[in-house]
């Protein structure tokens, strides 16, 4: 585990708290690692399926394994950001459910950005993570 992380959900902006993420994350001193956005794309080539949700599920065991390297957890994160291609409420809805149940209760900051393209033509979600380690 590493430093402590705070998290704030300031009463002048909404509660985030309640959709399981903070508003502010402060990361008290500490290495912090910059994971690369991880999509559906497996080790060994295999193409990414065509549904969000399979692709999601792919994304979420590749953060995992990003995780683990680090030897960290999810209540490390300090910060993630969730690129979708075609966001709205329905994709929302599906991959947020998958992250939610990766997180497990932490609630890093986070971002979802919708996006024209990613880096393949089948590739639906991407996110990317801040994550502090120990020293």
């Amino acid at each position: 585990m590493s430093a402590s992380i705070d998290r704030m959900n300031p009463p002048a902006l909404p509660d985030a708290s309640k959709v399981g993420y903070s508003q502010i994350s402060i990361a008290h001193p500490g290495p912090l690692a910059f994971v690369s956005g991880q999509v559906a794309w497996h080790p060994d080539g295999t193409p990414a399926p065509a549904s969000l949700a399979e692709q999601t599920a792919i994304v979420v065991e590749n953060l995992r394994e990003a995780l683990e390297a680090l030897q960290a957890t999810t209540d490390d994160i300090v910060q993630m950001r969730i690129y979708a291609t075609d966001l709205n409420s329905e994709t929302q809805e599906i991959a947020m459910t998958e992250i939610m149940r990766f997180l497990d209760g932490a609630q890093p900051s986070l971002t979802g950005i919708g996006v024209a393209a990613l880096a393949g033509p089948d590739l639906q979600i991407e996110v990317e993570m801040v994550v502090q380690v120990a020293a």
